[in-house]
């Protein structure tokens, strides 16, 4: 049975820190389902570009998946005032399964209370509030918590997801096939 990724969409999701991890999880053999937060299934990124959602987020149940993917950009204004992505990452966690949060997101772990006392890393514009991220570390795994700085680390930070949902070798295989 392969594993399931619920990756959060809402407009002005960062392009490379969602496109990236996606298609790595994808090429892991991952089933991930891109949730578009609001009612439409068309999302816009920062940079201009859209895309198409596999489901609206309201029409699915989290129990059904392994891992909460949360990307960053301006987005994560959005994805704080909403709530339901921080009560989402704190069901996961309970549940025992893992939250990956990249470039700004680590802000809806915040929220949800989740970093209290974890190692985290996030983007540098989120200091002021994260006030324990650790800027030298491209992804930090802390438990069932993965963080990374932004757009710039999203590819070591999809296959460090690929390693938590698989192993060592389907990454390694994965890192291969893209030349990474």
């Amino acid at each position: 049975m392969s594993k399931r990724v619920l990756c959060l969409l809402a407009d002005g999701f960062e392009e490379i820190e969602t496109i990236t991890p996606v298609d790595l999880l994808r090429r892991a053999g991952a089933e991930v389902v891109m949730a578009a937060l609001g009612e439409s299934m068309h999302v816009t990124g920062r940079s201009g570009i859209v895309i198409h959602a596999d489901a609206l987020l309201a029409n699915l149940e989290a129990d059904s998946f392994d891992l909460l993917f949360i990307p960053g950009g301006p987005a994560v204004k959005s994805l704080r005032a909403d709530g339901r992505p921080a009560a989402l990452a704190r069901h996961f966690l309970t549940a025992g399964k893992t939250v990956a949060a990249i470039c700004a997101a680590p802000l809806v772990l915040h929220d949800a209370g989740l970093l209290e006392g974890r190692r985290y890393t996030a983007h540098d514009s989120t200091y002021a509030e994260l006030t324990r991220a650790e800027p030298a570390q491209a992804v930090i795994e802390d438990g069932q918590i993965i963080t990374s700085r932004g757009a710039g680390t999203a590819l070591p930070f999809g296959l460090s997801l690929i390693t938590r949902l698989y192993d060592e070798a389907t990454a390694a295989q994965v890192a291969a096939a893209v030349m990474a």
